[in-house]
C-alpha cells in the first residue's frame, strides 16, 4: 500500500490566516492552526504612529502574512507529526482585491523606514473603498472610449479593484507610485515569498485587474487618457506573465522552508481567490450550480458555458473559476458584518442577560427568537447596503436602510428583517444571472454563516425558491487552496492532474439541505416586491439621500479634525 500523501491550504482571511492540512486520497482535514494578524484591520491609525487614517481607508500588514506562514503551517506539522516529505503541495488563498506596492525583489514599501509612515505604502485591503472618484473616472473614461471590456464587468468596475487603488495612489501620492517598481495582488505576492518566483494569477488578473484571456489588458491609450503618467503602467508595473488556475507558480525555496517547516522543492499552486477556490470543495465544477461563499460578505459565483453580459455584476473571466468555462461573479458586501454590527451596538442589555443565562452566544440567542416569527410578522423591511453594494448596482456609498420600525418594535424582529434583507439581495442577482441565460438551478452554501445560522439558511431557500445544498467542510477556501496545491504536485508525486480529477475524491457536501416552504415563499414574493421599489428608488438615482448623508459626514469629520 502506498504512503498517504497530504497537502496544505492556506487562506488568508480578513482578520487571520490559517493553514489546514488535507488528506490527498479523501479531502480529510488532518489538522487546523490559526493566526490572528497582529495588526487586523487598520482603519483608524497608521500602526505605532499618531496618523489618522481619512473615512473609507482599510490597510494590513504584509508582515502579518509572514507571520501567519511561520505560526501555522510548522504548528499543522507538529499536531500530526507527519513528515513534511509527505506534504507533496501547497495552496494559498487570499481576499481580493487585498493589493500592495513593493520594490523589484519584493519588498513591501511600507517595511522601509522612509515609507513607513505614508498610508499608501501599506497594503489595501479589499474593503479599501476610499478609492471611489478614481472608479468613477476608470469607468467614465472607458465609457467614452466604448472600451468593450467594461461589459464584461457589468458596465462598471468597483472602488476594490486594483487599477482603482493604484489610480488611487498615483493621484495622492505620486512618490509611493514612483518608489513603486511592482503593484501587486497580496495573494501573488505571498506565493513570491514562498518561491522566488513573481507570478499573477488569471483569477485576481481577471476579476480586479481588467485582464483576459484574449485580450490581455486594457490598452496604453486607455491607460493614458485616465492620466498620461499611467499610459505605460502594465509594462512598468506589472508581471504580464499571468499564471493558470491549476498551475504550479514554483517550488518552495530554501529560505521557505525554514519558515514554515517544509522541504525546499515542495510544489506551490498557482495563487487563487478565497472565494472562487471555494467553488470546487464545494463539489461544483459544472454549470447551473451557484456557490455561494457566505461570510462577513457573499460571494456568488456561478459556471458557464457561454458569453453572457450581465449589468452590475462583478464579471465573469474565462477559466476564471473552473478550466473550460466562463466563471461568473457577484456578490454582497455586507451579510455576516452586518449582523454582527447589529449584535455589537444595537442590541438591548436584556438580550445579552438572556443569551448568557442560556450558555449560548447572542447571535445564537437572536435567531432561536427570531425563527419563532412567521414570515412577514415584523412589520419590517430593510436594504442590506450597511458596507455599500457589490452587485447589482456597484455602489460603495450607498449605504443601510430599515423601514417599518415603531416603538414596539423589538431586536428579534430587526435581527430577522436584516436576514431577510440579505436574502432578498441574493435573489436579486440569482434572477439577473436567469434572465441573462446563466442558469441557477442550485444553491450550494459555504463558509462560517451555514455552520452558525440554520435560520439564515432557510430564509434563503424560501426567499429564493431553491433548494440549498451545504458543502462538508467549515473550512472551505483552504481545502480548496489544498486541492489545488494537489493538483500543482500532479499525480506523479501523488496528486492529481486536473481539479476534475481531485475534486469528487477530495469534496463532499453535508447530507442535510434546506428547501423552500411554499408557504412561506408566498408571503416573501409580497415583501420582495416591496424591497425591489427600495432597490430601485434609493439605488438607482430617484433619491440620493444615502450619498448626501455620507458627504455631510466627511464635511463634518474634516473639521473637527481641523483640515
Amino acid at each position: 500500500m502506498s504512503k498517504r500523501k497530504y497537502t496544505i491550504g492556506v487562506d488568508f482571511g480578513t482578520e487571520s490566516g490559517r493553514a489546514v492540512l488535507v488528506d490527498v486520497s479523501n479531502g480529510k482535514e488532518i489538522a487546523t492552526a490559526v493566526y490572528p494578524y497582529k495588526n487586523r484591520v487598520i482603519d483608524e491609525f497608521l500602526p505605532g504612529t499618531k496618523i489618522r487614517l481619512e473615512p473609507d481607508w482599510a490597510l494590513q500588514d504584509p508582515e502579518d502574512y509572514i507571520r501567519t506562514f511561520r505560526s501555522t503551517v510548522p504548528a499543522v506539522l507538529k499536531k500530526t507529526k507527519i513528515d513534511p516529505a509527505d506534504v507533496i503541495g501547497v495552496g494559498i488563498d487570499f481576499t481580493a482585491c487585498t493589493m500592495l506596492p513593493v520594490k523589484a525583489d519584493g519588498t513591501p514599501l511600507c517595511v522601509i523606514p522612509e515609507y513607513r509612515h505614508h498610508p499608501h505604502a501599506w497594503v489595501k485591503l479589499w474593503k479599501h473603498h476610499a478609492a471611489q472618484p478614481e472608479a468613477d473616472k476608470i469607468n467614465a473614461t472607458a465609457r467614452q472610449m466604448g472600451e468593450k471590456w467594461l461589459a464584461r464587468y457589468g458596465g462598471k468596475i468597483s472602488s476594490e479593484w486594483f487599477f482603482s487603488k493604484t489610480l488611487q495612489i498615483l493621484d495622492e501620492a505620486p512618490e509611493i507610485y514612483n518608489a513603486a517598481d511592482r503593484f501587486i495582488e497580496a495573494a501573488d505576492w505571498v506565493v513570491w515569498q514562498l518561491t522566488g518566483e513573481e507570478t499573477r494569477n488569471a483569477c485576481t488578473a481577471g476579476y480586479k485587474a481588467l485582464w483576459s484571456k484574449r485580450d490581455g489588458f486594457p490598452s496604453n491609450d486607455y491607460y493614458a487618457a485616465l492620466d498620461p503618467r499611467l499610459a505605460n503602467v502594465v509594462q512598468e508595473k506589472l508581471s504580464q506573465r499571468i499564471a493558470p488556475l491549476g498551475g504550479r507558480a514554483g517550488r518552495i525555496t530554501s529560505r521557505a522552508a525554514h519558515f514554515t517547516g517544509l522541504k525546499p522543492g515542495t510544489a506551490v499552486a498557482v495563487a487563487n481567490v478565497d472565494a472562487h477556490v471555494s467553488v470546487p470543495a464545494a463539489t461544483v465544477v459544472e454549470a447551473g450550480r451557484m456557490v455561494m461563499v457566505m461570510g462577513t460578505s457573499i460571494c456568488h459565483m456561478v459556471v458557464g458555458t457561454n458569453e453572457r453580459i450581465i449589468e452590475g455584476m462583478c464579471g465573469y473571466v474565462e477559466d476564471g473559476i473552473i478550466p473550460g468555462y466562463f466563471g461568473y461573479e457577484a456578490g454582497q458586501s455586507g451579510v455576516g458584518d452586518i449582523f454582527a454590527w447589529f449584535v455589537d451596538h444595537a442590541v438591548p442589555p436584556e438580550y445579552h442577560a438572556a443569551a448568557k443565562k442560556r450558555k449560548i452566544d447572542l447571535h445564537k440567542s437572536l435567531e432561536l427568537e427570531a425563527a419563532k416569527l412567521k414570515p412577514g410578522e415584523s412589520g419590517l423591511l430593510a436594504l442590506d447596503w450597511w458596507n455599500g453594494n457589490r452587485s447589482t448596482l456597484v455602489d460603495v456609498d450607498l449605504t443601510g436602510l430599515l423601514v417599518g420600525a415603531t416603538l414596539a418594535t423589538k431586536a428579534p424582529e430587526i435581527y430577522r428583517a436584516l436576514i431577510e434583507a440579505t436574502a432578498f439581495g441574493t435573489r436579486v442577482i440569482v434572477e439577473a444571472f436567469d434572465k441573462n441565460g446563466v442558469a441557477v438551478n442550485e444553491l450550494v452554501a459555504c463558509g462560517g454563516l451555514p455552520e452558525k445560522n440554520k435560520l439564515l439558511m432557510q430564509i434563503y431557500a424560501d426567499v429564493t425558491g431553491r433548494e440549498i445544498k451545504v458543502s462538508s467542510s467549515t473550512q472551505t477556501p483552504a481545502l480548496g487552496a489544498a486541492m489545488y496545491g494537489a493538483v500543482a504536485a500532479g499525480r506523479a508525486a501523488g496528486g492529481y492532474d486536473s481539479i476534475f480529477e481531485a475534486t469528487p475524491k477530495m469534496a463532499r457536501l453535508k447530507k442535510q439541505s434546506f428547501k423552500p416552504i411554499a408557504s412561506n415563499r408566498q408571503v416573501y414574493d409580497q415583501l420582495y416586491s416591496e424591497y425591489l421599489c427600495l432597490y430601485n428608488y434609493f439605488g438607482r438615482g430617484e433619491n440620493n439621500v444615502m450619498k448626501t448623508l455620507k458627504k455631510i459626514k466627511a464635511d463634518a469629520l474634516h473639521q473637527a479634525w481641523g483640515d
